[in-house]
């Protein structure tokens, strides 16, 4: 990369900055949960690569203003993990997961206090440039790890069902705003639900539009065997051969 950046280097490498950089950092990041949905671990393979890539473009790109290397940004990471799991290379205990995940959030805190920054509350540090699924993800997370949260699976059920009212309510007023914001809501908790059920729901989105897909390639094909196409076709025949994609493995 250093050479590529040289002056008498790639002309596309040299033109690039960060803020340029990171739309390729979130495509890399999205082929890499795609070739892991796959299970396609050769391109897997590749892909990391493409995603390290990434590290390394930005740090180039650092070290040449003389802000910091790739060799400090390891270091740094080195040295968080083993502050941060003092289970493991100290004397504390955490023997779940859960243990683990609230002891990473505490020493996380104290860190922030050791640095010279402005206060901050607790959901400050969670990127607002996050795609909106994650962000919620780390935001209620931040929240519960503190208290503020519901006491079990079935409290979150009543709360969706309350937004599942409030967002009927929504869908006869004028107010696009409105069903905006109420749409907005009943996602939310559904993040939430995905947290107390342990389910990522990244990765469950992932997976229905992965079987979404595969059931509507199998209706194009079903229609086009007979010279016909989507467009056109009843919702009822469509519905038909929905059903009978059900009962196809998915590929």
């Amino acid at each position: 990369m250093a050479r590529l950046r040289a002056p008498d280097g790639c002309p596309w490498d040299r033109e690039q900055n960060f803020a340029s950089i990171k739309k390729y950092t979130l495509e890399e990041t999205y082929e890499v949960l795609d070739a892991i949905d796959r299970q396609d671990w050769s391109d897997l393979r590749e892909e990391l690569g493409d995603f390290l890539l990434q590290a390394v473009f930005y740090a180039q790109m650092a070290s040449e203003e003389n802000l910091f290397n790739i060799d400090d940004s390891l270091d740094a990471i080195n040295e968080k993990l083993v502050r941060r799991h003092p289970h493991i290379f100290a004397d504390a205990v955490a023997e779940t997961g859960s243990q683990v995940l609230k002891q990473w959030n505490e020493i996380k805190a104290e860190e922030r206090k050791l640095k010279p920054e402005k206060p901050q509350g607790l959901l400050d540090t969670v990127p607002r440039a996050l795609p909106a699924l994650v962000e919620a993800q780390q935001i209620t997370s931040r929240a519960a790890g503190v208290g503020f949260d519901w006491e079990n699976a079935g409290q979150v059920m009543d709360k969706l069902h309350e937004e599942i009212a409030e967002f009927n309510v929504a869908r006869e007023a004028v107010s696009a705003d409105q069903m905006e914001d109420e749409l907005g809501d009943l996602l939310f908790v559904i993040v939430n639900l995905a947290r107390f059920v342990k389910v990522d729901p990244e990765q469950a989105l992932r997976r229905t539009n992965s079987k979404f897909r595969a059931r509507f390639g199998h209706i194009e094909r079903r229609l086009e065997e007979q010279g016909r196409k989507v467009s056109g076709t009843p919702i009822e025949e469509l519905e038909a051969l929905w059903q009978e994609a059900k009962t196809h493995p998915l590929t």
